[in-house]
């Protein structure tokens, strides 16, 4: 199993130790049935008190063993999860956006839930298989001890089953593979009813048609796929039952009534036989939970996350900004179908230390593409990134990156405020910048956190912008922001909060559709069918222009 083989590698004296405890246990406890055999069953009165304290003794022994292979199998496997999700989150923090995107949402919220999960529940039962092994092989060198041919017996007929399980094991294998992708399906689909709880609310049609035509069928496929492999596991179970109780039948009548073994040792072999019982039950339901995990473990691996498990800081302040150029950058969208992929690019573009630029473009035309190249969220396919001067090696995107805040359209508000190495903020600062933001009268902060992040989408933004300013970063690259603000405070937001930050050495690049505060901006970029061209003082005219000629035109 891969599980078990990755937490061999990872915790090998440990699991070294827990092993060598099972099989001790194992040992006592045939040791035991092996003392009932040859102590309790005598005819000596004496010596059965005698022996009742040894008895016990070992019991006792047994009970310690057993538990803390037991406990320590259990800590080892935890410990194990935790890791992996820790692990896993700093990978998925490492990771480029464009491979997170790749892989979807709902694709990494099932794998962070329900992988983890999966392989939580794998370890619960880990010491039962683990135990479970290492007591059938004792159990079975001890048979072979006390009559070689009714072990050859059992063995072959233990080994047959064991043929039919591995077959079981597999088919169940293929079965909970497709569980797991529908476990995707449904992910997605939940994300669509609560992303979408709007538009299905004043649709019920189309709801229902989502409901009928995907949700049903995804949920229906998870049934009839996670059915078969519990009626799968579940014949597995009962085969290996039926099979015990057959064999203590046959050993019985192989001894009795075919003259291969005394009556002692047949029964010996039934009391052996019946105490494997329990424990190679409870093996073999564990089975499944380590097969689902081995399926989850792969799928962790599919999302090809970064393998950086350690968080890259790096101060900003440590590095002047002076200048940063874009020189013949490319992005290419990769293509589902036969039509030619969006290209944006090649792109040539440069900026000094406290330029107040605008850019501007039509829906599609790959503004929001551009700022993620600039911001380094994505990587180029061709062209070079220099700062201050510098080729942005592939070893350093990740210190690129940490020279630019942003609040992007889809942004995400968290609550508590620092700087942009993550330490806490002067709550004089933060203040400040409240009232300039109006929203002191709104929220309220204490050590850092935001009372409350719920607010209409301009208030919100606010906040965000807040974050932004607060890290103290040499870059800010605002998109789309003053789109849900009120006029008021879209023109106080051009007029005064942007010079304001450019007066502070701000570098402000400031993606919008607000063409008529055009003279606030140093620069003006305009982004048409993925190409960057810079407009100059009569262009800038003509499209202000434009812009007054539709409102004196508006009804």
């Amino acid at each position: 199993m891969n599980v078990f083989f990755q937490l061999a590698h990872q915790q090998l004296r440990a699991l070294a130790f827990v092993i060598a405890l099972s099989i001790v246990s194992a040992f006592l406890s045939v040791g035991v049935i092996a003392f009932i055999q040859m102590r309790f069953l005598s005819d000596n009165v004496q010596r059965i008190n005698e022996s009742l304290i040894e008895f016990f003794g070992l019991l006792i022994v047994l009970l310690i063993s057993a538990t803390m292979a037991q406990v320590s199998l259990h800590r080892l496997g935890h410990k194990f999860v935790y890791n992996k999700r820790c692990e896993l989150v700093k990978q998925l923090i490492n990771t480029d956006i464009e491979q997170i995107e790749k892989v979807g949402s709902a694709g990494l919220l099932a794998s962070l839930n329900t992988d983890v999960r999966n392989v939580t529940i794998a370890f619960v039962h880990l010491p039962e298989l683990v135990y479970g092994a290492v007591l059938s092989v004792v159990a079975l060198a001890y048979l072979a001890f006390l009559s070689l041919p009714l072990f050859g017996v059992s063995l072959f007929v233990l080994s047959l089953t064991g043929v039919i399980g591995f077959w079981l094991v597999t088919r169940i294998t293929y079965h909970v593979k497709q569980v797991r992708e529908y476990d995707d399906k449904l992910y997605a689909d939940y994300q669509a009813f609560i992303d979408g709880r709007k538009e299905l609310s004043l649709n019920p049609g189309r709801a229902q048609r989502y409901f009928n035509d995907v949700f049903n069928a995804n949920a229906s496929g998870y049934r009839d796929e996670v059915t078969r492999a519990d009626v799968l596991n579940g014949f597995a179970a009962n085969l290996a039952n039926t099979v015990v109780l057959a064999l203590i039948g046959l050993n019985y009548y192989l001894s009795i009534g075919l003259g291969w073994a005394s009556f002692s040792v047949a029964s010996a072999f039934a009391l052996i036989i019946l105490f494997m019982r329990t424990p190679l039950m409870a093996a073999v339901g564990a089975l499944p939970t380590l097969v689902t995990a081995n399926v989850s473990m792969k799928k962790l691996t599919s999302l090809s996350l970064n393998t950086e498990t350690h968080f890259s800081r790096y101060s900003t302040r440590r590095t002047y900004f002076c200048s940063l150029a874009l020189k013949n950058v490319t992005y290419r969208y990769q293509s589902n179908n036969d039509e030619a992929p969006f290209t944006v690019g090649p792109i040539d573009f440069k900026i000094n230390r406290g330029d107040l630029v605008f850019v501007i473009g039509g829906n599609g035309s790959g503004k929001s593409t551009f700022a993620r190249l600039l911001t380094g969220l994505f990587r180029p396919q061709s062209g070079d990134v220099i700062f201050n001067d510098v080729n942005v090696s592939p070893l350093e995107w990740q210190i690129y990156r940490q020279h630019f805040s942003a609040v992007f359209t889809d942004f995400y508000l968290f609550s508590r405020i620092t700087n942009g190495d993550g330490h806490d903020i002067d709550p004089s600062k933060i203040d400040e910048w409240m009232t300039r933001l109006d929203m002191a009268h709104k929220v309220s902060h204490k050590s850092g956190l935001l009372s409350d992040v719920r607010y209409s989408q301009g208030q919100r933004k606010r906040l965000a912008l807040l974050m932004a300013v607060m890290e103290e970063r040499s870059c800010i690259l605002l998109d789309e922001w003053a789109a849900d603000q009120d006029p008021a405070f879209r023109d106080f937001f051009y007029r005064h909060l942007l010079p304001l930050l450019k007066s502070r050495g701000v570098t402000v690049i400031a993606i919008t559709h607000d063409d008529k505060y055009f003279d606030v901006a140093d620069r003006v970029f305009k982004m048409e069918t993925g190409q960057l061209t810079e407009l100059d003082s009569n262009q800038k005219h003509i499209e202000l222009s434009r812009v007054v000629n539709m409102d004196l035109s508006a009804p």
